[in-house]
């Protein structure tokens, strides 16, 4: 169980007991496959690499770009944050679908520097979701990977708020608290 805690700079601090909720089996699900869309999204030069903004959808935008090699143009829905209190702490949350429309994505960037054994955790609405491991570090952070199931994609479209929690150590994290504003309509936009 994560118990989570204000400290006085105002990030959420996250600490783990001994016992621990078993993740659900979306969040443990991971995949090893990039598409090189995701990877440009998370290069160095983010910001250029993500591509135009087609739409924004609460406090998500789509954004798409056509990567080298690629023969369409592929979208996904992105949110980044920027922790209160460590401005070089950031973290970036892309949910896409895959070119072949089979599968579900959510690809977490997390700063570099993370806990790699402890994965990433998540809450939605302060309820325990589960963790996910880090499939690769890039020169800008860590990515974790979930395929989306239909559960976790209705978790998120009625939860309103996701923390994001990053370990530093294995007792403590740092949680990014996420708006889902605009999430379930963004999601149905994307192509």
């Amino acid at each position: 169980m994560i118990a989570t805690t204000n400290d006085a700079q105002g990030s959420i601090r996250m600490r783990l007991s001994t016992s621990q909720q078993q993740p659900t089996s979306s969040w443990r699900h991971l995949t090893l496959g990039f598409l090189t869309f995701a990877a440009l999204l998370a290069a160095p030069g983010a910001a250029s690499a993500q591509g135009a903004v087609k739409s924004t959808h609460g406090d998500w935008q789509i954004r798409c770009d056509t990567p080298p090699g690629a023969q369409a143009e592929q979208c996904a829905l992105i949110q980044s944050v920027v922790a209160e209190d460590r401005s070089n702490a950031g973290l970036t949350v892309i949910v896409l679908k895959t070119a072949d429309q089979k599968s579900k994505l959510m690809r977490v960037v997390a700063p570099l520097g993370v806990l790699l054994p402890s994965g990433l955790g998540l809450k939605l609405d302060n309820q325990d979701v589960g963790r996910a491991g880090f499939v690769r570090c890039l020169p800008n952070g860590c990515v974790a990977e979930v395929v989306m199931d239909d559960k976790l994609l209705g978790q998120l479209r009625t939860a309103k708020t996701a923390t994001f929690i990053i370990f530093e150590t294995p007792e403590e994290g740092i949680g990014f608290p996420l708006s889902l504003n605009g999430l379930g309509d963004g999601y149905d936009k994307l192509p």
